[in-house]
């Protein structure tokens, strides 16, 4: 194939699949070149690593879906609980939806890179991109909390030290489930993220 107009698209498309999928370390660019339907020639007119096509193709992942998403679920004009038990309860079934297309649960592709590539000198590049990713929807669930202790639905405390709490039970939580292959765990998470947070009695616990 030719360096047609949608080659690297379809490459960043496979490399996101495969990656997610498997594993960063254990895909090739003959992989993603299979998967894409492009020469591998045309691979280097449009990437020079496989690590600059993996930071393509998750920060296009961002832009297109995860951020407006998280930015609709996360809107200030929702109740500041709500927004964090509606992105969890979305999450869950995601997965779920994910699981009965693929047998498996995948997780967070994000995490999933970031813990192989973020010890590695060798891929500095792709580590410090999956920090920086790591720690946007960490702002957004600090934003929430910061919204629910000003207006008492949730025990005062340190935002960013509960944002980092939360963070740590939902990548925990899809860790679990992507190991024992079971999204059935994640119902749980948006009444544990309440319970986790300190929230009051009478805060809403889904959307």
């Amino acid at each position: 194939m030719g360096r047609t107009s949608d080659a690297n698209e379809r490459l960043m498309d496979a490399a996101l699949d495969l990656i997610w999928e498997e594993s960063y370390g254990a895909v090739t660019i003959d992989d993603i070149c299979k998967r894409a339907d492009v020469k591998k020639g045309s691979f280097y007119y449009f990437f020079s690593s496989k690590s600059e096509l993996a930071i393509a193709a998750l920060e296009r992942m961002w832009n297109e879906e995860s951020k407006p998403k998280m930015d609709s679920l996360f809107s200030a004009s929702v109740d500041p609980l709500t927004r964090i038990t509606s992105y969890l309860a979305h999450m869950a079934e995601m997965q779920r939806e994910i699981h009965q297309k693929h047998g498996k649960v995948l997780g967070c592709p994000v995490a999933s890179v970031g813990s192989e590539t973020c010890a590695c000198s060798e891929e500095s590049a792709i580590g410090n991109k999956m920090r920086e990713m790591f720690l946007r929807k960490r702002r957004y669930y600090e934003s929430a909390i910061r919204d629910a202790i000003a207006e008492g639905s949730i025990e005062a405390g340190d935002p960013a030290e509960k944002a980092g709490a939360l963070n740590g039970l939902i990548e925990g939580t899809l860790t679990q489930a992507r190991i024992l292959n079971d999204p059935a765990i994640l119902k749980a998470l948006p009444d544990l993220a309440l319970r986790i947070l300190g929230a009051k009695q009478n805060a809403p616990a889904k959307s």
